[in-house]
């Protein structure tokens, strides 16, 4: 959260809500319904690699075989340090001059 301005009583900082990030338990369910729906598409693809005529049946076989990767990495997207807008480096580095 980046503090706003200070407040009028007692100098006290105060938070805009916005840039609140969503709270543990909304993120962890959200990144579990995102991990689900991926695997039953996967499932999808493994019972279209049976239904199938062979040159359809590769590419149901392909998504089946890296949709777990995927639904990981976006599973796992999630709960970023770095906030928009925020420089990475404190410092500016120094070049060859």
């Amino acid at each position: 959260m980046r503090p706003s301005k200070k407040a009028e009583n007692g100098g006290n900082e105060s938070f805009d809500i916005t840039s609140a990030p969503k709270s543990l338990k909304n993120d962890l369910a959200s990144r579990q319904r995102r991990y689900l729906i991926s695997m039953i598409i996967r499932t999808v693809c493994f019972l279209l690699t049976v239904a199938l005529p062979s040159p359809y049946r590769w590419f149901a076989l392909a998504g089946a075989m890296f949709l777990p990767y995927i639904a990981v990495v976006i599973a796992n997207a999630g709960r970023e340090t770095v906030l928009p807008g925020t420089n990475i480096l404190s410092k500016r580095p120094r070049g060859i001059e």
